[in-house]
């Protein structure tokens, strides 16, 4: 493979898509937060994203059955609003700099392709003590101070590493609103609670409600 290829499984019916972005990083907790809204509005996967700026290692489901690094989109919608999800099982190496632009302008390529013009891209931030805290970074004050009204910590005077925080300024430089969600983690282990608490006030900032025992 010498370029990047989309894959893609059907052609999803979208208005004005919100993408959702939850790939692996401190604690997980994007990509946790990501798979349960995947599973909470019950979205199909419509296209596959694989590229040699990926590892190179192959993961082995439970049948035996090797993929190699990918991410994956999936449709859905809640209430009025319709998500793009991306999620995957990688990123490119965090040395590789070039490749995390390059990754990322191809990916909002194809979001532009489907109407998307919103972003919210979900990661961790490490803390010493979590206690379920949300934090936002903004592409602009109104909608940093939007999400601390809705309970957000503003993250002032600090780094977004990686695709959670790479995606969400080359889109504010296309022109595109979005925040960047961040759920406060040791980062030692995969940490559900914390993807948890970031789902939920996902849900809930688009006008959704999660029941006890999800």
């Amino acid at each position: 493979m010498d370029k990047s290829v989309f894959q893609i499984k059907f052609e999803p019916r979208l208005r004005n898509p919100v993408l959702v972005q939850g790939l692996p990083g401190f604690g997980n907790v994007g990509r946790i937060a990501a798979h349960l809204l995947v599973k909470f509005t019950g979205a199909k996967l419509f296209a596959e994203y694989y590229s040699p700026f990926f590892p190179d290692y192959v993961t082995v489901d439970s049948a035996g059955v090797c993929c190699p690094p990918r991410y994956q989109f999936y449709s859905s919608s809640l209430e009025k609003t319709d998500f793009v999800i991306l999620t995957g099982d990688t990123q490119p190496a965090l040395d590789d700099v070039v490749a995390h632009y390059l990754v990322c302008d191809e990916v909002l390529d194809f979001l532009a392709e489907l109407g998307c013009g919103f972003v919210v891209t979900l990661g961790g931030v490490p803390t010493v003590q979590p206690s379920r805290e949300i934090y936002v970074a903004a592409s602009s004050p109104r909608l940093a101070v939007e999400f601390m009204e809705r309970g957000a910590i503003i993250y002032g005077k600090g780094r977004i590493l990686g695709a959670a925080g790479l995606m969400l300024g080359l889109a504010k430089e296309r022109g595109w609103d979005g925040v960047s969600l961040l759920g406060a983690t040791t980062g030692l282990q995969a940490d559900r609670g914390a993807g948890f608490a970031l789902f939920k006030f996902i849900v809930k900032t688009f006008g959704g409600e999660v029941k006890e025992g999800l």
